[in-house]
């Protein structure tokens, strides 16, 4: 299973491993408060991407897709299906920052990784 959690929320037993998800570590949260169990530098959006999108919601759609490019242009999908295969037996709690719940990294980055774990044949439904 995969979740996301804002990092100011507090850790709990059923988030399972905790992945931070953002390239810098959240202001105001100290390491030990947050209880993060990998941090994933590397499977966040670039400075430019966050930057132009700048959490703008008119901006959402046209953010994820051109994160999912960058995340396969980096060659990160083994990686990608890594974390869908763990999360067919674990929980996978991926861990952010930003304010808006709706529309941030981990939300996209969660869409990706289930579309990776699902059965081949199955069809997405939005």
């Amino acid at each position: 299973m995969i979740r996301i959690k804002r990092i100011y929320e507090r850790p709990d037993p059923s988030d399972g491993i905790r992945i931070l998800v953002d390239r810098l570590w959240p202001r105001g949260t100290s390491k030990a408060a947050a209880r993060i169990d990998e941090l994933r530098k590397d499977l966040a959006p670039t400075d430019a991407l966050r930057k132009w999108f700048n959490h703008e919601p008119r901006k959402w759609e046209e953010f994820r897709l051109r994160y999912r490019n960058e995340l396969d242009a980096a060659g990160k999908s083994e990686e990608l299906k890594e974390l869908a295969e763990r999360a067919r037996t674990e929980t996978v709690t991926l861990v952010y920052a930003a304010r808006d719940e709706a529309r941030n990294n981990a939300v996209a980055l969660k869409k990706i990784i289930e579309k990776l774990s699902r059965p081949l044949g199955k069809v997405e439904q939005k």
